[in-house]
């Protein structure tokens, strides 16, 4: 069955790519979708459109896939208990330099400071806080991670906001491979490396409960997700007919 939606069928095609391939191939750069990005992805598809892959960033949107589309594709999140952990040793083992720009400066400090102790033969680079008073600010800021020149770039600033940042930095001669990763720094910095999720939530794949615990700022946008996305994701299913 073909699918129509680009957005869909971006994230079914990133699905043929192993990690580590998706770690080899320079010039590349990647976003994630989860029910709460996907509301805003399909008013803005042509922010999404231009990205090399998108990842399926929970397992509510791989079940929503499956049950409509009829595709198989894996969880992939930025966090520890996903993406996050195989990049790092990728970078670890082969002496990379990584580039993240990503929430408040001191909340970065810290969870660099994590990540270098564990890490250790990454080199961090070009880091800076995901705040900026204007476009031309963000523009400058996009031409200093080039010309740092880092094998990987992580940007967590908050949907539309990292891929717009992403897009730049390509768009200025970025060619490394870039990620979005949400809230993982600010995560990262505040519980450590593993331990961010219970246990016996990754296995029952409800990590967004907790994340609404323990981050009262996620729960209206979880809550209008759950109550918006159903209608928007089976509605540009059945719009694809036409």
């Amino acid at each position: 069955m073909s699918v129509k939606s680009p957005l869909v069928r971006k994230v079914i095609a990133t699905e043929l790519y192993s990690l580590e391939e998706i770690f080899s191939m320079k010039g590349r750069i990647y976003t994630f979708l989860n029910p709460v990005s996907y509301l805003l992805a399909i008013k803005n598809k042509e922010l999404f459109a231009p990205f090399d892959g998108i990842f399926a960033d929970g397992s509510l949107f791989v079940g929503a896939i499956l049950l409509l589309y009829h595709h198989l594709v894996s969880r992939r999140s930025f966090d520890m208990t996903s993406l996050a952990p195989e990049l790092f040793n990728n970078a670890n083992r082969n002496n990379k330099k990584v580039c993240v720009v990503a929430t408040r400066q001191e909340i970065l400090d810290v969870a660099l400071d994590k990540l270098s102790k564990e890490y250790d033969n990454i080199k961090w680079t070009g880091c800076r806080n995901g705040f900026f008073e204007s476009d031309e600010d963000m523009l400058k800021a996009a031409k200093k991670v080039v010309d740092c020149n880092p094998d990987f770039l992580i940007v967590g600033m908050g949907a539309k906001m990292q891929e717009k940042f992403l897009l730049m930095c390509r768009d200025v001669g970025f060619r490394g491979i870039g990620f979005t990763c949400g809230g993982f720094v600010h995560q990262y910095a505040i519980n450590g490396a593993h331990d961010y999720y219970p246990e016996w939530m990754n296995k029952l794949n409800v990590r967004f409960i907790y994340r609404m615990y323990k981050e009262p700022h996620t729960r209206i946008r979880y809550a209008e997700a759950a109550l918006k996305f159903p209608y928007c994701f089976l509605k540009e299913k059945i719009e694809s007919y036409f």
